[in-house]
Formats: structure tokens, C-alpha cells, sequence
């Protein structure tokens, strides 16, 4: 039997079987022309649906600017969010639109992710999220991810409610 012999800090020589199936780097058989028609039905159901929830919890506004700016270069990322994103995960049962939307605003803050913090902020109020609810998600994201990541989306989270207050009428308080 062949054998791959590896040299390990060049004191210890540790020795493994090779691998004698290939099989999963083998690569995959082409789908047929009926398959093929199949996922690309099944792709844009995804599309649609993602894109129907997407205006309904970030707004029109936000998704019309998102694909107006899209290039040929990054369309596919756009289209594969809405696909993915929205389409195949947030329509999915056993969260609520209210527990997505919480989680995140969590995921966002631990990820310094500014911009799309304030996105999923003005999708947590359309979703119904009190902001109470926001708050105390951000605040324990904080504890975990640290509080310069937590300070820094309680500034975007502020901003963001202000606009709202300023521009859509928002009056919800603690």
C-alpha cells in the first residue's frame, strides 16, 4: 500500500494510509437539460419570494437603491442574497420575522457590520420589534462581542432611529 509520509516539527514521523477513494473530490455528473430547467424554476421561486420579503422588511426604498447600483460584476451577490438570504432562510418556519430580525441585529453588532446594522434596525421596527427588544439584543451581542463593537452599533442604531423619527414620523419610545 502507498503511503504519504509526513515530517512533523522533524522529530516526530507520523505516517498515513493514502486515501484510496477519490469520491469526494470527484466531479459531479452534468444535470440534464430537465434538471437544469428544474433548479433554475426552483431558483427563482426563491427569488421571488425573497424579494417580496426583503421590500417588506428592509423597504422599497432600500432594495430599489440596492439594485439600481448593482454592476454586471456584483449582480450576482445581489441575486444571491435575495435568493439565499431572504428567499431559502428568512421564509423558513420556526422564527418569527420579529426573532430573525433580532437575531441580526445580534450577528451584526458582534460582526461590526455598521452598515447593515442600520439596515436590519429599520427592518426590526417594520418587523415590530420594540425598541426595548432592539436595545436589549444589542446589548447582550455587546457583552459577547465586546463593548467597542456594542458602542459602535448603539451609534449606528441611533442614527438610524433618528432618521426615522425625522423623516417617517417614528414615535415609539421605551
Amino acid at each position: 500500500m502507498d503511503r504519504l509520509h509526513v515530517d512533523i516539527n522533524a522529530s516526530h514521523n507520523i505516517t498515513f494510509p493514502e486515501r484510496r477513494s477519490k469520491a469526494l473530490i470527484r466531479t459531479p455528473p452534468a444535470m440534464s437539460d430537465d434538471q437544469s430547467d428544474k433548479v433554475k424554476a426552483a431558483r427563482q421561486v426563491l427569488f421571488e419570494a425573497g424579494l417580496d420579503l426583503r421590500r417588506a422588511v428592509t423597504g422599497a426604498e432600500h432594495v430599489d437603491r440596492s439594485t439600481r447600483n448593482v454592476s454586471d460584476f456584483s449582480r450576482p451577490m445581489q441575486e444571491l442574497a435575495t435568493e439565499l438570504g431572504w428567499g431559502a432562510i428568512w421564509t423558513r418556519p420556526g422564527l418569527s420575522r420579529q426573532q430573525r430580525s433580532l437575531l441580526n441585529l445580534a450577528m451584526l453588532t458582534a460582526l461590526g457590520k455598521g452598515h447593515e446594522l442600520g439596515v436590519h434596525v429599520r427592518g426590526a421596527v417594520r418587523n415590530g420589534c420594540s425598541l426595548l427588544e432592539i436595545r436589549e439584543t444589542m446589548l447582550h451581542a455587546s457583552a459577547y462581542a465586546g463593548l467597542p463593537a456594542g458602542l459602535a452599533a448603539f451609534r449606528v442604531a441611533e442614527g438610524v432611529l433618528s432618521e426615522m423619527r425625522e423623516k417617517e414620523g417614528f414615535k415609539a419610545k421605551l
